[in-house]
């Protein structure tokens, strides 16, 4: 079964029932999801660090 969300084919693995239990996608969205999940855990992890003004980072750059 291959259904379309926006410009990602995605290609379900349905049991006896017709029940999807996996799907299959295009490596590269794959990767791109896995990126994202990456850059979400690292937010959560620095969610509580404080912030500083814009000058401040200028300086440390």
């Amino acid at each position: 079964m291959v259904e379309t969300m926006g410009d990602v084919k995605e290609q379900y693995i349905v049991d006896e029932h017709g029940k999807r239990v996996a799907v299959i996608l295009p490596l590269h969205e794959y990767e791109r999801l896995q990126e994202d999940l990456h850059d979400l855990a690292v937010a959560a992890e620095r969610h509580e660090e404080g912030t500083i003004k814009f000058e401040e980072l200028k300086k440390r750059l």
